[in-house]
């Protein structure tokens, strides 16, 4: 049974509020698919998916999904279905969904998919609740299904930025820039090198941690699951076995309680120096 999404309260942000701003470059095209008349207008629908998808760092030749893309010059699926078929790709979750948290997760597909960022962290918290217990795709499928996605894009538009009044576009946010991602890459070399390798490649004095994750977590484990026999030191074997040795008896008999030790005078320094014979 999965975990209904937890309610949260929209924020007054730019695409809530009605623009009576005048129209420039600024504002984004609406790439609908019903107004496509000819093979060229579906390319550019196409591509314009991939920017919004993908963002501009990510369009590649090998990044291309070429079913996809096929389905959707024959009509065979609409614009919302190919949007879908990019958010579960394998590009898609490598680029994106492996390298960033949950909760930047949740911005990014906010900002990709609805056009909007998100509503602070109680959003975050409350879509990365749906990521843990149903996935990423099943995350890219309440995004797609919901109202909000129907009443701004409907079936046949591409999303877009909806309100943008400063900064960069979302489409040109690099997902790999963030915090998290850049500590799994420290973390990541750090565990692949020796000891003397993160001496030389940290500076300053190491403290346990730098130097735990110098060591792989796999011998670690590993080391703590050996058990190593414990070899006696010398000391430790004569006590064990001083009980058993037997003394032999080495005094003489008939004289027993007589003293063997005689009686030796002690000679004082400068004995030699005569003595004085007193008047």
């Amino acid at each position: 049974m999965s975990l209904p999404l937890l309610k949260v309260s929209p924020l007054t942000q730019n695409q809530r509020v009605p623009g009576y701003d005048v129209a420039d470059e600024d504002d984004p095209q609406v790439y609908r698919l019903a107004n496509a008349i000819s093979d060229t207008d579906v390319t550019e629908i196409i591509w314009a998916a991939y920017r919004q998808v993908f963002s501009e760092h990510l369009i590649l030749e090998s990044n291309r999904q070429i079913q996809l893309e096929s389905q959707l010059r024959n009509r065979a699926i609409n614009v919302r279905e190919f949007i879908r078929g990019l958010g579960k790709s394998e590009v898609f979750r490598d680029q994106i969904g492996e390298v960033n948290s949950n909760y930047r997760l949740v911005d990014l597909v906010c900002k990709r998919f609805l056009g909007r960022a998100s509503y602070g962290k109680q959003e975050q918290i409350a879509w990365s609740i749906v990521i843990a217990t149903q996935g990423l795709h099943g995350f890219i499928d309440l995004v797609l299904d919901s109202d909000e996605y129907r009443e701004n894009f409907g079936d046949d538009i591409v999303p877009f930025q909806r309100r943008r009044m400063e900064a960069r576009p979302f489409n040109l946010v690099n997902p790999r820039y963030g915090e998290y991602w850049r500590g799994r890459l420290m973390e990541m070399e750090l565990t692949t090198r020796s000891y003397y390798q993160v001496r030389q490649y940290q500076s300053g004095d190491l403290d346990k941690k730098v130097i735990r994750q110098a060591i792989p977590a796999s011998f670690l484990v590993m080391a703590q699951n050996m058990m190593v026999p414990q070899l006696s030191s010398q000391r430790d074997v004569a006590r064990s076995t001083s009980s058993m040795i037997q003394v032999p008896d080495s005094t003489c008999p008939g004289n027993e309680g007589k003293s063997k030790v005689r009686t030796v005078t002690a000679q004082l320094p400068y004995r030699y120096i005569p003595t004085l014979v007193k008047n």
